[in-house]
C-alpha cells in the first residue's frame, strides 16, 4: 500500500506542479512594474476625483444601455488622470469612467504580452473550461497533499518505533 501511495504522490506532484509553476511565474511577472501594461503604480490625485463610485457605475450602465454584471470597480491613474475601471468578468469588456468628468470609454485592448500573462495567470488558457479545470487541479492538489501527509506520518511513526525498539533492546 505504501509503495502505491508513494508512486501516486510522485505522479500527482509532477502533474500539479505544471499549472502551479505557470500560475506562480505569471503572477511574478504581474508583480514587476511595467512587465505588463498597467504595471506602473501612480498616486491618485484625490482633488481630481469628482465622480463617486455609485455615479461611475450608473454612467457605465447608461453607456452600455443595460445593467452591467460588474465584478470589480477600481480607481486608478491612467495617462495622468484618475479613472474608474469597471470590469464585468471573463469575456466582458471593461469600461473606463473618468473620475473628473464622468466620460465613459471602453478600455483599449491589451497588448499581446499582457493578454498572454492574463490568460496564463487567471484562466490557464482554458476559456469556458476554466472552472472545470480548476476543480480537477484542486482535487489533484488535495490528493497530493493528503498522500504526502500520509507518507510523512508513516515515516515518522516508523522512525519513532525503531528508536523505541533500540532503547528497549539496549536495556
Amino acid at each position: 500500500m505504501q509503495s502505491f501511495v508513494y508512486r501516486m504522490h510522485t505522479w500527482l506532484g509532477m502533474i500539479v506542479a505544471v499549472p502551479v509553476l505557470a500560475w506562480a511565474s505569471s503572477g511574478l511577472l504581474y508583480a514587476w512594474p511595467n512587465a505588463v501594461e498597467g504595471g506602473k503604480v501612480e498616486r491618485i490625485q484625490a482633488s481630481m476625483v469628482v465622480i463617486t463610485p455609485a455615479e461611475a457605475m450608473a454612467r457605465a450602465n447608461q453607456f452600455s444601455g443595460r445593467q452591467l454584471p460588474t465584478t470589480a470597480l477600481t480607481l486608478l491613474m491612467r495617462d495622468g488622470r484618475p479613472v474608474y475601471q469597471a470590469i464585468g468578468g471573463m469575456g466582458a469588456d471593461s469600461l473606463l469612467i473618468d473620475a473628473a468628468t464622468g466620460m465613459v470609454t471602453t478600455t483599449p485592448p491589451p497588448g499581446t504580452l499582457t493578454r498572454y500573462f492574463r490568460q496564463a495567470h487567471f484562466y490557464f488558457f482554458a476559456g469556458s473550461w476554466q472552472v472545470t479545470l480548476l476543480i480537477v487541479l484542486t482535487t489533484l492538489a488535495c490528493a497530493s497533499a493528503l498522500s504526502g501527509i500520509y507518507l510523512n506520518v508513516r515515516l515518522w511513526l516508523g522512525k519513532f518505533r525503531a528508536t523505541r525498539r533500540q532503547r528497549h533492546l539496549a536495556v
